[in-house]
């Protein structure tokens, strides 16, 4: 669907699924954006600027056809009539400018229909950028539909696992954030990293590839996004997971204290439960991966924050010395 305006042409799509869950459950997904890195694929990282009952402001950075993009986004929450409307503040090329709705329809207690609308137009109106706006749209709709029907109808929460780990720092603040920041060095900074490809196309928008070793020796591959705000937080997104997660995102957080700076290293990891038989063995129980992921995860986080602090402290001696 397609119409005209003096600004150019507005394209208009729509994609739907039905869902075998309430009405209410399943707006309550939508409608809570810090879910969504975990809940629907495209989406790296979700956060409120503003947030108020029923307007709110939301940043959110996402995949669209391979690449990472970033937007802020004015929301309407009508929980009455189930519906959340939604548009883009400043689009990124090629988009022009986006908006849309999410119709929330009921069609029994346990049953209910979810319609994702989008309008939309290109910058300078290009054939081929609507073409690629298309693209971006109809995949991420199919997926993020799927997602949320995922998550409605089968989602565990014992399957979910968040946790944190600490370490605490006598150094500066800036030195933590840059090593950790500079992952492109972390094969050989880190015992458990083996190889690591960094791309950064985006300044603080990282793309990292990364083969990790294990306790029996052996590697895995995971391929992450990270959003860098300096010298505070970076937080990421695994696109490629360990066998044993449907996903995996995290966070990096530097705060000073009055005694130095504590590094804290938080993970959400929804497990995997057909792939525990075949990496835990035949009789391990979600409770058994949800150790393994904590004990490994924890391992490798405390690792590099405990490289990190080496880092600062050291950096910290030596400007000391010098003052001396």
């Amino acid at each position: 669907m397609q119409e005209t305006t003096r600004a150019g042409n507005v394209h208009r799509t729509e994609h739907q699924i039905t869902i075998e869950a309430a009405a209410g459950d399943v707006f309550a997904l939508v409608a809570d954006v810090t879910r969504w890195p975990r809940i629907f694929p495209p989406t790296v990282y979700a956060d409120y600027a503003e947030r108020g009952e029923s307007e709110e402001r939301i940043r959110l950075w996402a995949t669209a056809n391979g690449e990472v993009k970033s937007w802020t986004s004015r929301r309407h929450l009508d929980r009455d009539r189930l519906r959340v409307a939604f548009r883009q503040e400043v689009s990124q090329p090629p988009v022009a400018a986006m908006g849309g709705e999410w119709l929330i329809e009921p069609l029994s207690p346990g049953r209910t229909r979810v319609r994702l609308l989008h309008d939309f137009r290109a910058v300078g109106d290009d054939p081929e950028k609507v073409a690629w706006i298309r693209r971006a749209v109809d995949r991420n709709s199919d997926a993020e539909l799927a997602a949320l029907r995922s998550a409605a109808e089968h989602e565990d929460p014992e399957l979910v696992l968040s946790f944190d780990d600490t370490v605490h720092v006598t150094g500066a603040a800036e030195d933590v954030y840059d090593f950790i920041y500079d992952a492109g060095r972390w094969a050989e900074r880190l015992p458990h990293v083996a190889r690591i490809a960094l791309t950064e196309d985006t300044p603080n928008v990282q793309t990292l590839e990364m083969d990790t070793r294990t306790a029996d020796g052996s590697t895995h591959t995971t391929t992450s996004v990270r959003i860098c705000f300096p010298h505070g937080t970076i937080v990421y997104k695994q696109l490629q997971t360990p066998a044993l997660m449907s996903a995996h995102t995290g966070r990096w957080r530097i705060e000073e204290d009055a005694d130095g700076v504590v590094v804290t290293s938080a993970h959400t990891v929804v497990i995997r439960p057909e792939a525990i038989p075949s990496v835990l063995g035949e009789g391990a129980t979600v409770a058994d991966a949800r150790t393994f992921v904590r004990g490994a995860l924890g391992r490798n986080s405390t690792a590099t924050m405990n490289h990190a602090k080496a880092y600062a402290e050291r950096n910290a001696a030596a400007s000391g010395a010098a003052a001396s």
